[in-house]
């Protein structure tokens, strides 16, 4: 089974990606929807999360907005964070895969916004970057509700530059030149990995433990 890490920085159009290869057949693990189902009420994360940050939790679930207010006030609590959420994340990560395989799916996608910042990069088969020319991206972070100049900084600050990522990529698909271009890209990926002789990187235990995900 081949192993895929999807990344790109904030307004490339990675989930939009990501969706194209779910359309194409290809099972995707998305690490943020796994926090989100994670922090929702009921998820695992939730009791360890509020006994950690007293307040957060509100209706039966982790308000995030709340939890990076926190943080924001606390920066030394992302460690606290993580130590709770990663092993919950890996644990889904490593139910995914164990479920893909027993299906016998050929491709699989692990859709990791900070593969290159957790190490994850080093533990799959290939990495796919999802790009834009910066004046694109720009254009469509702040076309979000809620976002601003500020806000766009700080997230640029936690991500790998967009250029780091494509130079360390084994395939780039440019989302600036319209859906039909990303899917035909998306389609160039799995066809090329499925190939006969195809030579993946260097891949490490996706089961075993230690690697932090999120």
């Amino acid at each position: 089974m081949i192993v895929l890490g999807l990344t790109g920085s904030i307004g490339m159009g990675k989930s939009t990606t990501a969706a194209m290869f779910r359309d194409a057949g290809a099972p995707v693990w998305d690490a943020d929807a796994t926090v989100h189902r994670l922090y929702a009420p009921g998820g695992a994360a939730v009791a360890p999360v509020e006994a950690a940050f007293p307040g957060v939790v509100k209706d039966g679930g982790v308000d995030r907005p709340a939890l990076s207010a926190r943080l924001r006030a606390e920066p030394e609590g992302f460690r606290r964070l993580e130590a709770i959420v990663h092993p919950l994340v890996q644990a889904d990560r490593h139910a995914f895969l164990t479920q893909a395989e027993a299906a016998e799916e050929p491709v699989v996608v692990l859709d990791i916004p900070l593969l290159f910042e957790t190490g994850a990069a080093d533990l799959v088969d290939a990495v796919v970057v999802v790009t834009a020319p910066d004046y694109v991206q720009r254009r469509r972070v702040l076309a979000r509700p809620d976002m601003d100049e500020a806000k766009f900084a700080a997230l640029l600050e936690r991500q790998t530059p967009d250029a780091h990522k494509v130079a360390r990529a084994d395939f780039v698909i440019d989302t600036s030149f319209g859906l039909d271009h990303a899917r035909h890209a998306v389609d160039e990926v799995l066809d090329t990995v499925g190939a006969p002789g195809w030579t993946p990187r260097r891949r490490g235990a996706l089961h075993g433990k230690g690697e932090a995900l999120q």
